[in-house]
């Protein structure tokens, strides 16, 4: 393997058609795509200036590396990449890519980021600010994720989520098959349109969550006192610990929980309109 130590590259395409590469401590200065249109790839230590440096790479590893704001785009319609221990910078990171693992990876702009990828694996990893992460994507695994950007996971398909905070606006919209265990989500309009919904000791927060959903399951769940008029036009089966400020026009199912505040049953509820309501008995 060919190495490329304490250097500073720029320019357009530098590294075009590069394979079998370890950069370690390398600085991609000024210019674009640096690393194009290749494969097997190992960057550690380096630093990323210049915008769309990683575009066309097939397996690849990044460790200890820094994308600055500069660096945008940075890694597209690529695939097979680990990267650890990163921090970015940079927004609209990975696009149009497939199987990615990132453990210990902080995206301090994450607007557009994890767009139309497949086959993604989250390791505690930070992403903030932003919009619209994840959209799109399918096939995702997620444990220790903290969120606090706006629309995450929004259109996504198949993915499973594990002791995580995600504190956004809007999330999991238009979702399809979508578990999230032992987090907690503070979301307006949480869930809406979307099918095959569960939360498993989960805690919710925000107003008018879980509406518009086929098949939402919560298991041993609770929800935060501004959780009002949940449910509406949903097909809900769940089980709530503590108090329920409100609930609205649940199209079917079953809600239990420990108590309930305002029921509200009127002309606009939708068919088959026999969702049971009922109160926890000891």
């Amino acid at each position: 393997m060919q190495e490329l130590k304490d250097i500073q590259l720029g320019g357009e395409r530098p590294l075009f058609e590069s394979h079998h590469l370890l950069l370690d401590n390398v600085t991609i200065t000024d210019g674009e795509s640096a690393i194009k249109e290749c494969s097997d790839i190992i960057v550690k230590n380096c630093h990323f200036i210049g915008k769309y440096p990683l575009w066309h790479v097939h397996g690849f590893e990044v460790s200890n590396t820094h994308f600055a704001v500069g660096a945008r785009s940075a890694l597209w319609y690529s695939d097979n990449l680990k990267m650890t221990d990163t921090v970015i910078d940079a927004p609209k990171m990975f696009r149009e890519m497939h199987d990615l693992e990132l453990t210990n990876v902080t995206i301090n702009d994450a607007d557009e980021t994890f767009w139309r990828c497949k086959n993604i694996v989250v390791n505690n990893v930070k992403i903030h600010e932003g919009t619209y992460p994840f959209m799109f994507s399918e096939n995702i695994k997620v444990d220790h994720l903290e969120a606090d950007s706006k629309y995450v996971f929004q259109y996504v398909k198949n993915v499973e989520i594990h002791n995580s905070n995600i504190i956004t606006r809007d999330a999991f919209w238009e979702t399809e098959n979508v578990t999230v265990y032992d987090s907690y989500i503070d979301s307006e309009f949480l869930g809406w349109h979307s099918k095959n919904l569960r939360f498993v000791r989960c805690k919710i927060a925000g107003t008018q969550p879980l509406c518009y959903i086929d098949n939402l399951i919560l298991e041993d769940c609770e929800l935060d006192s501004a959780c009002d008029l949940a449910f509406e036009y949903s097909e809900v089966y769940a089980d709530i610990k503590g108090h329920v400020l409100s609930i609205k026009n649940p199209r079917t199912g079953r809600i239990v929980a420990d108590s309930i505040g305002e029921v509200i049953i009127d002309m606009n509820i939708k068919g088959p309109a026999d969702c049971k309501i009922e109160i926890r008995k000891n």
